[in-house]
């Protein structure tokens, strides 16, 4: 009888997770911010009990010590009707982990020198940007020569963050009118379509797709085959999750053909922690360029991150230094010190990402269900410590409070 022989587009898979099962065999424990330690079988029994208790089918979960993987590992379900587990490599919906990729793709460019952070973008284009179709409500309002590279990525431009919802109130706009709320550049408000105008550039000065260029400096030269900004047949349909809403329906997401920068991107845990490490170990690029990524370029003073114009200031995050930088938000944690966060959040795929600079501590959280955020902080707690994320700030109410 001769022996069975996985077939060769199974094996880069079947070897991962081998690595896998036997890294986190190996790993008996997770470094805490503070210096403490908790052991994997706590980790395992507490992502269970708070999975459970907050109705989350699916987590993805990995924590960075001294700024690699040591705890890569799936929970539950990537399909629950169909009782369908998540494993390390099942391919999950990024949502706006894509804007902080795109970020670091940017910060690749402005090394190279092929763009500028502060050149006005319409300079680069062939077109007035009124010209351009998706920007053509812009037409009685020339504020678009004010944007800039540096804008688009601390969302500062004045632009809405989807343009079907009014910025202010969050109401739908049947219609979808993109204008701009304030002067570029004064004020921080979360803005999908900024990132949005930046790809429209960066595509038409490089004369790649924003798929291309990610592939060619991140995803590739980093070993993340089974990320991207579009969908590639090589991923396959057996192992990709689907999202869980509270009213019981199935959020599959679509298998897009061109690359959205600030919210496309799919991945696994094992492609995403494998990016994280390299943007925590500070690789690809210059010390200059990584210092200018995560150096604030506009302080937070919104009571809430959503909606994103808010006329109401608080100073409750003014400890925390809350700001953001070029494609990540940004604190500082005293007395672990700063820290660079990112979250993703689209219907029922809620995501966060937090690393702490100092400490080479880092934590990822990918859900695929509605209820993922309700188990961040308890989450997060658990595994790296007592922080100060602005969880109000954020709207992260844990599962076991009401919301006010």
């Amino acid at each position: 009888m001769k022996p069975f022989k996985y077939p060769i587009f199974y094996l880069p898979i079947f070897i991962f997770l081998l690595v896998s099962n036997t890294l986190c065999a190996q790993v008996h424990v997770v470094k805490r911010l503070d210096g403490s330690k908790i052991s994997v079988a706590e980790i395992d029994n507490k992502v269970k009990s708070i999975m459970d208790a907050a109705n989350v089918q699916g987590l993805n979960l990995a924590v960075l010590n001294n700024n690699k993987p040591v705890f890569v590992k799936a929970y539950g379900f990537r399909n629950k009707p169909q009782n369908s587990l998540l494993d390390t490599v099942t391919i999950v919906y990024g949502a706006s982990f894509s804007k902080a990729v795109f970020g670091y793709l940017m910060m690749k460019l402005v090394q190279e020198k092929t763009i500028d952070l502060d050149k006005p973008l319409y300079q680069y284009l062939k077109k007035p940007v009124p010209d351009y179709p998706y920007f053509s409500d812009l037409k009685n309002d020339d504020r678009w020569k004010l944007f800039t590279a540096r804008m688009c990525l601390s969302h500062t431009t004045g632009l809405p963050n989807v343009r079907q919802f009014n910025p202010i109130t969050s109401a739908m706009d049947s219609l979808g009118i993109i204008k701009i709320y304030f002067t570029p550049g004064t004020k921080y408000a979360y803005s999908g379509e900024g990132f949005k105008f930046l790809q429209m550039v960066v595509e038409e000065l490089t004369q790649k797709t924003t798929e291309e260029l990610a592939q060619e400096r991140i995803f590739k030269p980093l070993g993340m085959s089974r990320t991207g900004y579009i969908w590639h047949s090589s991923f396959g349909d057996d192992n990709v999750a689907v999202g869980h809403l509270n009213n019981g329906l199935i959020d599959q997401k679509r298998k897009r053909t061109e690359a959205v920068a600030g919210g496309s991107l799919v991945t696994t845990i094992a492609d995403y922690s494998k990016f994280i490490s390299a943007v925590m170990q500070q690789k690809g690029l210059s010390k200059k360029m990584y210092e200018e990524m995560l150096s604030p370029q506009i302080s937070i003073h919104s009571k809430t991150q959503f909606p994103p114009i808010s006329f109401e200031t608080t100073t409750e995050n003014d400890a925390i230094h809350l700001a953001y930088g070029l494609g990540w938000g940004l604190l500082d944690c005293k007395p672990y010190g700063k820290a660079f966060f990112k979250e993703g959040n689209g219907g029922s795929w809620r995501n966060y990402n937090i690393n702490f600079i100092d400490k080479g501590i880092a934590i990822i959280i990918m859900t695929n269900s509605e209820n993922g955020e309700k188990i961040f902080q308890e989450l997060i707690e658990t595994l790296v410590g007592q922080t100060c994320i602005p969880w109000k700030w954020q709207d992260y109410v844990p599962y076991y409070q009401s919301k006010k």
